[in-house]
């Protein structure tokens, strides 16, 4: 990271041995859309989503179907699963102990958790939560903030000489709702580092917005992210878009990238969204990157394009056994280049690189390995060819038995 980064400092939340905030790395989550009455079918959705990457999976917790099928659910799955409960949390933990035990942490909207006895209700989650040693996220969402809160704030404004516009008042409101409700935790009892604040917004400047008051008024880790963020690129782009702004602060802990799929779709896009801004960041390294080049009028072939998409899919493909073989593989950097403008520069500046013959070009493809320009390839098999240098490369750099070689 350059010299500008400087990560903002919070207390430390321990989920289920998933330390959030802090120092420790910035943490990807995301969450099931499956009943999760249906054990089986919730259950291989948390796998996949933490096979793709998640670090902590949260689950619908909505009825007593659900509620009884948490336990299940947990005994399946390698990872911390976090309960979502909204109207009725605090009667489905004290009726169901076994998933209030089972569950890795709580998470609590206070804009819902009950609208004549909002605060007994709430009350009674944290005092589960200290029956069971359990941290809570209080996930404030301006879909369903506080509306007597609301109210009383609209109201005060309403009254001033000089009333801030409604976006500021609402903004406010969110910040307010966070912060009165961990003030309440603490006060029965749930310690201050148990808490997980979060304000979700569908806006990136609201977002950006939200967050900086709350990174300014306390110092609670921050689970970062829009809500409803959208489908296909608006929601990518979005998130990306917001979540940068505020990592390159140092703000966020842990993120979730909230994706609509398509129908059918996969919901592990999300989280390779999700740690594709991270890696973007330079913030962590999940997988080897490859860079290569837009291609213009010097590039009419689609060869390079067909080599990168080739050489990314072999990438991801080897990723599952190389994670355990080869520790740090995963911040490898992959040159694919398509003529001689960019291409040797390009490929000098990655790990491994090979810079491809554009356009009337002549027909051979340097490689280089850290820096320096290892073989010239020519002929019908430069991408096995290549491929062949990659693996080699990977063993010897990242291998077991030869141990890292120095750069």
């Amino acid at each position: 990271m350059s010299s500008g980064y400087q990560r903002r400092q919070t207390t430390v939340v321990d989920v289920a041995g998933v330390k959030v905030g802090g120092t420790h790395p910035i943490v990807v989550q995301s969450m099931t859309n499956t009943d999760t009455a249906d054990v089986d079918a919730t259950a291989a959705q948390v796998r996949a989503l933490h096979q793709a990457g998640s670090e902590l999976v949260r689950v619908t917790v909505n009825n007593d179907a659900a509620a009884q099928a948490v336990s299940a659910i947990v005994a399946q799955v390698d990872v911390p699963i976090i309960g979502d409960f909204h109207y009725n949390g605090h009667l489905l933990l004290t009726k169901y102990p076994a998933c209030a035990a089972a569950l890795a942490k709580y998470r609590i909207n206070p804009g819902n958790v009950g609208a004549k006895r909002r605060d007994e209700n709430f009350r009674t989650i944290v005092d589960v939560a200290l029956t069971h040693g359990k941290p809570v996220r209080i996930g404030v969402n301006w879909g369903s903030l506080d509306q007597q809160l609301l109210t009383e704030m609209m109201d005060e404004n309403a009254s001033r000489p000089d009333p801030l516009d409604a976006r500021d008042v609402m903004i406010e409101a969110m910040v307010a709702s966070a912060t009165r409700s961990a003030a309440l935790a603490e006060e029965c009892g749930l310690p201050h580092e148990c808490i997980i604040l979060s304000a979700k917004v569908s806006g990136v400047q609201d977002l950006v917005e939200v967050y900086r008051r709350l990174a300014e008024r306390s110092d609670y880790p921050l689970h970062l992210g829009l809500t409803e963020a959208g489908m296909g690129a608006k929601g990518i782009i979005a998130s990306a878009a917001g979540m940068a702004i505020l990592l390159q602060e140092g703000i966020g802990d842990t993120i979730r990238v909230s994706l609509t799929p398509r129908p059918g779709g996969d919901r592990t896009e999300e989280v390779h969204v999700a740690q594709q801004i991270l890696q973007s960041l330079g913030l962590r390294s999940f997988t080897p990157q490859v860079s290569a080049c837009p291609g213009c009028g010097r590039t009419t072939s689609s060869f390079f394009q067909e080599m990168a998409e080739q050489i990314q899919g072999h990438l991801k493909q080897q990723m599952a056994a190389w994670r355990g073989r080869y520790p740090g593989v995963e911040a490898l950097r992959v040159a694919v280049m398509g003529c001689v403008v960019n291409g040797p520069g390009e490929s000098k500046h990655a790990d491994i690189g090979i810079s491809l013959p554009g356009t009337f070009e002549e027909p051979k493809a340097p490689v280089y390995v850290d820096g320096r320009l290892k073989v010239t390839l020519k002929g019908d098999s430069i991408v096995a060819d290549f491929l062949k240098i990659l693996e080699e490369y990977v063993e010897a750099r990242y291998g077991a038995t030869t141990g890292s070689v120095a750069r």
